[in-house]
């Protein structure tokens, strides 16, 4: 039973400790979780964030009427400033590196519907996963505390409830990611805090997965190149206003081969605010296309 009474002191430590720090996101539809980050400041996931305003709950059941300040869409990340009233900011971990084995103990507050509290063990290092746009996180905690829908957002503490992660993704069968609490969070964090909202370039086009593009390109009597092929381009986008059609084939960005979505995502990122050279097979006869990019293509397209 020792382990047992263990458990369930660390349980009511950190929620007495952490719990003040731990807020929801979001009213009826679309609720999360999200930690004080500051005076004035609340750090959530992205994906908890419709338009420009949000309802924060705190653990006293106050509630307010917050701003996004930042987001990090690609990232899933958003910072909102809000009236704290004084809650304190969540204690970050001085060496938040997580490994196998590693108790944790997971805080929510879903949608401001109470403080929930659960304890599990980090299962997994280095994990990635797909953020709301596509694009791949990567260097996630995988753990076992469970959660309930409306989590998202909240943290991920140690033993003497300092922040570890910041709770991200579901995985199912009883596993969660988990955005590490390093020093490249907080460094996006304090960012996002000061409106420097993180926007990744954008082509406008909506990607085949590959085998789908083979069997079309064979279906047609075309040569089987390894590629992405468009299946569809929105109006008005870079990629429209650049000639880009649907059943082109995108071949290399940059003088570098496109075989993954991933590829394209790391050309466009290293294309910020610039141009991008595309070589596109359109039926048998290949071909150079240059991208520009302007503020009406940074609108949320599959990539």
């Amino acid at each position: 039973m020792a382990f047992f009474d263990e458990v369930q002191a660390g349980i009511r430590q950190v929620a007495g400790s952490a719990g003040s720090s731990v807020v929801g996101i979001g009213q009826r539809w679309g609720i999360g979780s999200g930690i004080v980050l500051a005076e004035g400041q609340v750090l959530t996931n992205a994906h908890n964030v419709r338009g420009e305003t949000v309802t924060v709950t705190f653990a006293d059941g106050r509630t307010a009427e917050g701003r996004v300040a930042g987001q990090d869409i690609d990232g899933d990340l958003a910072v909102i400033e809000v009236d704290t009233g004084g809650a304190p900011a969540l204690r970050w971990a001085s060496t938040p590196a997580a490994g196998v084995g590693t108790p944790v103990f997971a805080l929510s507050n879903p949608g401001g519907r109470g403080l929930r509290v659960t304890f599990g063990f980090v299962s997994g290092v280095d994990r990635s996963f797909r953020g709301p746009r596509g694009r791949r996180i990567a260097g996630s905690v995988e753990h076992t505390a469970p959660l309930l829908p409306g989590s998202s957002g909240g943290p991920v503490l140690d033993a003497g409830g300092q922040l570890l992660g910041i709770n991200t993704n579901r995985l199912g069968e009883g596993f969660y990611l988990a955005i590490p609490a390093d020093q490249a969070l907080r460094d996006r964090a304090g960012a996002l805090g000061k409106g420097e909202s993180a926007t990744a370039p954008r082509l406008g086009v909506g990607i085949a997965p590959g085998h789908v593009a083979r069997r079309l390109r064979r279906a047609v009597g075309l040569p089987e190149t390894e590629g992405l092929l468009i299946r569809e381009v929105a109006e008005g986008s870079p990629a429209a206003a650049a000639g880009i059609t649907p059943g082109d084939l995108l071949v290399a960005a940059a003088g570098q081969p496109l075989r993954t979505i991933d590829d394209l995502f790391d050309a466009l990122s290293g294309a910020r605010g610039g141009t991008l050279e595309l070589q596109v097979v359109r039926g048998t006869d290949e071909r150079t296309i240059t991208v520009s990019f302007t503020d009406g293509g940074e609108q949320a397209q599959e990539v």
